[in-house]
């Protein structure tokens, strides 16, 4: 238990280091910010001075994070396997740091839709990289292009639908939790994305 207390505090301390650096200040700067002395700031980075939860909390908000950000552990497991929907080509993964994402890989085949009818409109923001080949976003009245390496984002109260054009290509799509809702069907399967149900 003490070895798991020294490793976290050793851990924050290279944290706070590592954030004020990345921001370009010196300890100096980050002491003024957070209202302590330069030395005591040079104490706490190196060890040589004690943690204390007020000062964390002071320390975290000046370096714009937040305490529980400073502390957690990469105990759980870091890499994550999909989820595989075969009867849709579709991969999804859960983002750990916020469930109400989701990010989800899928193999387009199909150009989108012609009839304005079956564009999908739901609450939430969606953004899309195009892995492979190329995909046509539906968006309203407009048809945009992406070729390999674009990305879209759009509020997808905005009729919308993709597909593929000249042949299959490859998205990654990540949905906010409404985007995600408005995408699954009504006996809880995944709809296709950023597609349209039918």
């Amino acid at each position: 238990m003490e070895q798991e207390s020294g490793d976290l505090d050793s851990l924050v301390r290279k944290r706070l280091r590592a954030l004020r650096v990345a921001q370009g200040w010196s300890l100096e700067e980050l002491a003024t910010r957070a209202n302590f002395s330069q030395s005591s700031l040079s104490r706490i980075e190196n060890g040589q001075r004690r943690l204390a939860l007020d000062q964390l909390v002071t320390l975290a908000r000046a370096l714009d994070t937040t305490l529980d950000q400073l502390v957690e552990t990469a105990d759980d497991d870091v890499v994550t396997s999909p989820m595989i929907d075969g009867a849709h080509g579709l991969m999804r993964w859960p983002v750990k740091g916020d469930p109400g994402i989701s990010v989800v890989r899928q193999r387009l085949t199909e150009p989108p839709p012609d009839n304005p009818s079956r564009m999908r409109a739901h609450p939430g923001r969606e953004w899309l990289v195009v892995l492979s080949g190329t995909a046509i976003l539906m968006l309203g009245h407009r048809r945009l292009r992406l070729e390999t390496n674009q990305a879209a984002e759009f509020p997808t109260m905005m009729p919308h639908a993709i597909g593929a054009e000249g042949g299959p290509c490859e998205i990654i799509g990540i949905f906010d939790r409404d985007a995600r809702r408005g995408h699954q069907r009504d006996d809880g399967g995944e709809c296709g994305a950023p597609g349209s149900c039918d």
